[in-house]
């Protein structure tokens, strides 16, 4: 029976004296104060089929783990630990496999204590005032955008109601329009002065020349001769003639037409008169717009 007894006795310290030998673990210190870091290491003395726990701990927190190092066929997991709460705590058992056994290691105990603080060695300052913080662009960021987005408001609208409508003001014409008449005859003095048949540029004379002639009647006669051709001018004007709407005489329209007539030849048949039928041409012109005008109705005649 004695034998039986001492058997199972050296099994169990045999089994006992395995685990401890297969792992282990240690603390740094057992007592620190709060906030203060310590080190828990964990051994293994197998490198292969090895699976290391997840540490869990109460009233302890882990501020770090360092990579697994391998010493001497020895695994070794090292922890920082600390604790923020006075009071004494456990670090349990941690449970190991090792080539699918399992392993526990000894559970530590953790004194946290507190910092005692000596109030007669602290000294008193007299309270201060609040003091304001400097002034940061962040401060009157807002303001400075609002200001921005004012003034260009502000800028666009004299632009727009004062600037531009001054500026269209005076770049609207300011003369007067003459009468026909005398507007006829300013642009036969300027086409002389530009001496454009004396320069061998004959066709761009004669264009010029009827371009007056007919600008002349178109505002004089209220007649669109702009956009007529000769013919129809000549028959609009003998039209206006037999219903006595226009004062002039059939002479005068005869010579329009020769006029006319000389103008196409030389733009269309390049046609190149002598100087001196020019110049008979330029007389008519002036002579036809001298002569060629709108009728008064007088009193009597609205009455008949």
């Amino acid at each position: 029976m004695k034998k039986h007894i001492l058997y199972i006795f050296l099994w169990i310290s045999a089994i006992g004296f395995s685990q401890t030998s297969m792992v282990s673990a240690d603390i740094e210190t057992s007592n620190i104060r709060i906030g203060e870091q310590f080190s828990y290491k964990i051994v293994i003395n197998e490198t292969e089929n090895v699976i290391l726990p997840k540490l869990e701990l109460q009233g302890l927190e882990v501020i770090d783990s360092a990579k697994v190092d391998t010493i001497n066929n020895k695994l070794i997991q090292k922890y920082i630990l600390t604790g923020f709460d006075s009071g004494a705590y456990y670090i349990p058992q941690q449970q190991i496999f090792i080539k699918n056994q399992a392993y526990l290691t000894d559970s530590l105990l953790i004194n946290v204590a507190t910092v005692a603080v000596d109030t007669t060695q602290i000294k008193k300052y007299p309270i201060k005032s609040i003091k304001k913080e400097p002034f940061v662009f962040d401060d009157f960021k807002i303001y400075i955008y609002l200001l921005i987005a004012a003034l260009l408001i502000i800028g666009f609208w004299i632009y727009w109601f004062v600037i531009r409508k001054r500026k269209t003001q005076e770049e609207e014409p300011t003369y007067r329009a003459l009468p026909p008449y005398e507007e006829a005859m300013y642009r036969l003095n300027e086409l002389d002065e530009k001496l454009l048949w004396q320069n061998n540029k004959t066709k761009q004379y004669y264009s010029e020349l009827t371009e007056i002639i007919r600008g002349y009647i178109e505002r004089e006669l209220k007649v669109p001769a702009l956009e007529k051709t000769s013919d129809e001018i000549i028959e609009t004007l003998k039209d206006f003639y037999d219903a006595k709407t226009i004062r002039t005489s059939q002479a005068t329209i005869q010579k329009l037409k020769e006029l006319f007539q000389e103008a196409d030849l030389v733009k269309f048949a390049k046609s190149k008169p002598l100087a001196l039928e020019i110049e008979e041409d330029r007389k008519d012109a002036e002579a036809i717009v001298g002569d060629l005008k709108p009728k008064i109705i007088s009193k009597d005649d609205e009455l008949e």
